[in-house]
């Protein structure tokens, strides 16, 4: 048997947003977008959507997406689930850490201790955190 992680799923208030703003930090593209919901996957999976893989391998191998459903309550709590990203080594990790937050993430202070230096925890526009990781080649 073989089970893939296929997707993430996001409570929010707004779903097109979150997947637009999501796409937009990761470069990605918004594939599917209703106010019930709006996923967003790597640019490169778009061209897979509608056709079918042609083996398991090919199915595995296939990225994973974000989907944004609405819940009526906002978020109250640190999550208890969170994305890790990281920049490849031949990129600028604090401009990309100064780029999201002009796209509208902000800092935010979970606990961490202010030597722990490879990561930063950043929040979405709806307050769901999420890390930006020190440089990796792997």
């Amino acid at each position: 048997m073989a089970l893939k992680w296929y997707t993430v799923v996001v409570d929010c208030i707004d779903p097109r947003a979150q997947a637009h703003w999501w796409a937009l930090a990761l470069d990605w593209a918004v594939v599917y977008d209703t106010p019930e919901e709006a996923v967003a996957v790597p640019k490169e999976a778009v061209a897979d959507e509608d056709r079918p893989a042609a083996d398991l391998e090919e199915w595995m191998s296939r990225g994973q997406g974000l989907v944004f459903v609405p819940v009526p309550e906002g978020k109250t709590v640190k999550n208890r689930l969170h994305i890790d990203l990281a920049p490849h080594t031949s990129q600028d990790r604090d401009a990309e850490i100064e780029r999201l937050i002009g796209l509208g993430a902000v800092r935010v202070d979970v606990g961490q201790a202010d030597d722990e230096v490879t990561w930063t925890v950043l929040s979405d526009p709806e307050g769901n955190e999420f890390c930006v990781l020190s440089s990796r080649d792997r």
